[in-house]
């Protein structure tokens, strides 16, 4: 008698689903050689080819369409069957990418509506900078990812926009030297804005701190031995957005993008997407203090 294992039913659908081994490895947190031996051990179990490999990406035979009905029933009966009768088991795990910058105060709030909605959902917040969130997106490790982008990208969705904002300590003075001195992290997306910006005015500049490091440039931002470039609203409490009478140039409107939401399959993505959007439909920047 031969038994259908779960597991690999369950990587067969994720492949299914999401395009592919990689990203399938990503959402189901495997490596890819571990999900190719599933499908490998399927095939050999049903002695039937479930994937078209012959092309350029994967597609399903016929026998592995007929095959994915009855795959997604069985692993969702099972996974039932789990959440019923194990009172600590999660129904689901969702991961979520957000910029540094643009965590609060958006996102802890639609944490919050969330857990109160799937209290058995884990939700995994990972914080980085749009272009390692967007490579690791696209290698499948995030379900959903937001990023700080000029403007819409392919396969995402503005959920709000943000103008850019040179800013510096409060009642800070470093913004009237030249050549202008800078801080910047050295995967800022918004570093080249900047540059390019002062370039294009004919302002002259310097690197004052060049780090990997967000709290070595915020720390000499707020020093005043540097200016630096942030969405408005997310600078903290000791920086301020500077007045420099168009002393500075004018920075670009940013697109907060969601990725992800379009291909999610489980409802409760579905429903984390929706409040992500709702969550920034109000965002509007702090009244500050701008330095003069």
């Amino acid at each position: 008698m031969r038994n259908l294992d779960i597991t690999t039913l369950r990587s067969f659908v994720a492949v299914a689903d999401h395009g592919g081994v990689t990203r399938a490895a990503g959402f189901l947190h495997l490596t890819q050689s571990a999900v190719s031996m599933q499908l490998k051990r399927l095939e050999d179990l049903l002695g039937l080819d479930l994937l078209d490999r012959s092309g350029r990406t994967i597609a399903l035979t016929p026998s592995g369409e007929q095959l994915l009905a009855y795959a997604r029933r069985m692993v969702a009966l099972n996974d039932e069957v789990i959440g019923r009768l194990t009172d600590q088991a999660f129904e689901g795990e969702v991961v979520l990418g957000v910029p540094h910058d643009i965590v609060y105060p958006a996102v802890p709030r639609v944490l919050q509506r969330f857990n109160a909605l799937y209290p058995r959902v884990n939700v995994t917040l990972i914080t980085s900078n749009t272009r390692h969130l967007k490579e690791e997106f696209g290698r499948g490790a995030f379900d959903l990812i937001l990023t700080t982008e000029p403007g819409a990208a392919e396969g995402s969705e503005c959920v709000h926009e943000m103008p850019l904002r040179w800013v510096g300590a409060r009642d800070g003075s470093v913004w009237r030297q030249r050549p202008l001195r800078l801080g910047f992290c050295r995967q800022c997306i918004f570093r080249a804005t900047a540059i390019s910006a002062l370039d294009a005015a004919g302002i002259e500049w310097e690197m004052a701190v060049d780090s990997e490091s967000d709290r070595s440039v915020e720390a000499t931002v707020s020093a005043d031995l540097a200016v630096g470039v942030l969405l408005e609203g997310t600078q903290p409490a000791h920086q301020e957005i500077i007045d420099h009478d168009n002393s500075l140039p004018e920075l670009p409107v940013q697109h907060i993008n969601l990725y992800g939401a379009e291909r999610t399959r489980a409802p409760y993505v579905e429903d984390l997407a929706g409040l992500i959007r709702q969550g920034f439909a109000p965002v509007h920047a702090r009244p500050m203090r701008a330095a003069g």
